[in-house]
């Protein structure tokens, strides 16, 4: 794992996070607790995440940039035991605690040599106190089908609502993708979003997975598009995975140059649309490169579908499909009646296989308004989720998205 100018190894990893998941066990976390991150990507804070799971607790990510009253709302819900944080984060931790709304403040448990705490908010334990304790592989009892984590986003409302996430879920995501993407130890990739986006788990378990090089991505290059492209050609990376916004605002500070990045083989976006003209722009500058749209809401884990893009478009009005669905997912375009509709004609797009969340953290009204029994199958555990978007299938016989809907299809 590759930070800045710091830098860790698998053993490292292992070593550091078993001590940490012990320190979480001595601090009164069972299985199941809530362990939230309140941590800038770092490796310490991969540390922190794969520390809770080897605890058998669920790892939830904060924003360490959002307001104080919404994390104090995200952790009332979660209700965690333990937040672990550094130096740099103890201001937010002490303005949570002063809104005074938490009936029992988590402790903390501090990643380096912590800070002064305010508000009645105590210490857990510190990063030292870790390094007491054995780094021998630890006994976790977690199974396929319990939380991993949870993943608060503000949906329509604004409101956070905290999406469950499965071990089983993340499995067969990133057990499909890195076989298809054909990824390997040799890969060097990138850990673009933050880890409250769930695009970064398939950065980080698919490096794991295959036992590849992860770099992080400074969150501060973001505004900085040439030393974004600097980041990709000094890193030598193979794989670059980001939201298109990153990569539009890229194309239009002309940073890429042609047949630039030699060492990158795929580049892969998801979480909104490409626009097509600087899908070009990429293409014509690295026709070396894979290109791969995918597409999945949270609620599905990671993405649902995927379109490899075969040649580069000629026209820039031209359309990009979501493609087809993920191994062991499904995708249908249904009218208000829930039946399937015909080529070219719009109807809600829903979701069902392997990826479902099971739902929305202690919020069962929430989650039974969009995952819903699937009339077709017959068996009725099997359920479907409606993703709020439109779509429609192609004469090509691939998925188009076409735009968002609240009040779906008419009957």
């Amino acid at each position: 794992m590759v930070s800045g100018k710091q830098c860790a190894t698998y053993g490292q990893l292992e070593e550091a996070s078993n001590r940490l998941a012990r320190a979480l066990r001595a601090a009164g976390c069972t299985r199941g607790d809530r362990v939230a991150l309140l941590l800038p990507k770092s490796i310490q804070s991969l540390i922190g995440m794969f520390a809770a799971l080897k605890a058998d607790c669920i790892y939830v990510p904060l924003d360490t940039a959002s307001p104080p009253a919404r994390l104090v709302r995200i952790l009332q819900v979660c209700e965690s035991r333990c937040v672990l944080a550094v130096q740099s984060t103890a201001p937010v931790l002490n303005e949570i605690a002063k809104e005074g709304r938490l009936p029992e403040l988590p402790r903390v448990g501090w990643m380096d040599g912590g800070a002064a705490l305010k508000h009645g908010i105590k210490a857990g334990f510190y990063w030292g106190d870790t390094l007491r304790l054995s780094a021998s592989a630890v006994n976790s009892l977690n199974h396929d089908s319990d939380a991993a984590h949870i993943l608060f986003t503000s949906g329509s409302t604004g409101f956070p609502k905290g999406v469950v996430i499965t071990h089983s879920n993340v499995i067969h995501f990133v057990e499909w993708a890195t076989r298809y993407f054909g990824m390997s130890a040799s890969d060097r990739i990138s850990s673009h979003p933050p880890l409250h986006f769930d695009l970064s788990t398939f950065d980080i378990h698919g490096t794991v997975a295959v036992g590849a090089q992860l770099h992080l991505v400074p969150p501060e290059l973001n505004i900085l598009p040439h030393r974004l492209a600097a980041f990709i050609r000094g890193s030598e990376l193979t794989q670059w995975f980001s939201v298109p916004s990153i990569l539009n605002h890229m194309a239009k500070f002309d940073v890429v140059r042609e047949n630039d990045f030699p060492s990158l083989r795929r580049l892969l976006w998801c979480g909104e649309k490409f626009p097509t003209p600087a899908l070009i722009y990429w293409m014509r500058r690295l026709p070396h490169v894979s290109f791969v749209n995918l597409y999945g809401p949270t609620e599905a884990t990671i993405a649902s579908s995927f379109y490899r893009v075969p040649q580069c478009p000629e026209d820039d009005t031209a359309e990009i499909p979501i493609g087809e669905p993920c191994e062991g997912e499904q995708l249908r375009v249904v009218d208000g009646r829930m039946q399937p509709v015909g080529p070219g004609v719009t109807g809600d797009l829903y979701i069902a296989g392997v990826g479902l969340s099971p739902g929305y953290w202690r919020d069962p009204q929430k989650t039974s308004e969009v995952f819903l029994g699937d009339p077709s199958s017959g068996d009725p555990s099997n359920r479907v989720y409606k993703t709020g978007d439109l779509a429609r299938i192609g004469d090509d016989g691939l998925i188009y998205l076409v735009g968002r809907s609240e009040q779906g299809i008419p009957h």
